[in-house]
């Protein structure tokens, strides 16, 4: 899975600080801590499919992606924030958030269910940058998320072949993969986004994590556009086993459509209150 991109294929010369919507550099600083993580997550599932060399070798590959991402990222946030200390910051997150570097088996039971997994992470992601990349006016991160969702794209895709593989002989029924899959997207309301918001922000006083995954969402969920629901749920229904354009694809669009509108309008009438 070779780089499609590097960093230094970015023109850092669109910055415009002008166009920068100050809450949009907060979630990216979560988003930086998050992505530059790959590492720890690549040693995680390099011990999971220890053995697989074909896999190991595109494992390699994305970890190296994900870091790009966070360096990329990083590198804009400072841009239009200068008092933004990357490194800090990122030791801050992975000291109160750690991997399990030394797992030997996934802690979702099996490796085809760490490959469905992945799959819906990458799904959350791509759909992610490609929001953030419509909802903004900034030139240079239009750009950089623009790249950065067309990896995480490519990304869904590796991890599709490889549980394809591995589903061949674990082959999970479906109630199984409908729970881990939406159980995943449930997770995106985890430890995980919301301590990363915390942490990257520097955030005064001690974590709370209702808080956070308030503030991180009220900013993160009215990004989305119908187009990239309708998107993410053709995946989400591709690897799950449904047909990706058919009537349960486009039910669910609508229903996680509604879900994230209606979350972002509580989630803002909830901190107002507080």
């Amino acid at each position: 899975m070779p780089e499609k991109w590097k960093f230094e294929d970015i023109d850092w010369s669109l910055f415009d600080p002008e166009k920068v919507n100050p809450e949009t550099i907060r979630v990216l600083k979560a988003g930086s801590v998050v992505e530059y993580n790959g590492s720890d997550y690549g040693l995680y599932l390099k011990g999971v499919f220890e053995g697989d060399t074909l896999f190991e070798k595109e494992i390699e590959a994305w970890s190296k992606d994900e870091i790009k991402h966070g360096r990329v990222l990083a590198q804009w946030v400072t841009l239009a924030d200068p008092t933004y200390n990357f490194d800090e910051r990122f030791k801050a997150y992975v000291e109160g958030f750690p991997i399990d570097i030394h797992a030997k088996e996934s802690i979702r039971g099996s490796r085809g269910s760490e490959l469905l997994t992945r799959c819906m992470v990458e799904i959350g992601t791509s759909s992610f940058y490609a929001a953030v990349r419509d909802a903004t006016d900034e030139p240079l991160l239009k750009q950089i998320c623009h790249k950065i969702a067309a990896d995480e794209l490519r990304h869904y895709k590796l991890f599709y072949t490889h549980y394809q593989r591995y589903q061949a002989h674990e082959k999970i029924p479906l109630r199984k993969r409908l729970q881990i899959a939406l159980g995943r997207l449930f997770e995106n309301e985890d430890d995980e986004l919301a301590f990363a918001y915390y942490t990257a922000n520097k955030a005064s006083g001690p974590y709370n994590r209702k808080y956070y995954t308030q503030e991180y969402g009220k900013a993160v969920y009215t990004y989305y556009q119908k187009i990239h629901v309708e998107r993410g749920m053709s995946l989400f229904c591709k690897v799950v086993g449904f047909h990706p354009q058919g009537w349960i694809q486009k039910g669910l669009s609508a229903l996680a459509f509604k879900i994230l509108s209606s979350k972002a309008k509580a989630y803002k009438r909830e901190l107002r209150a507080a």
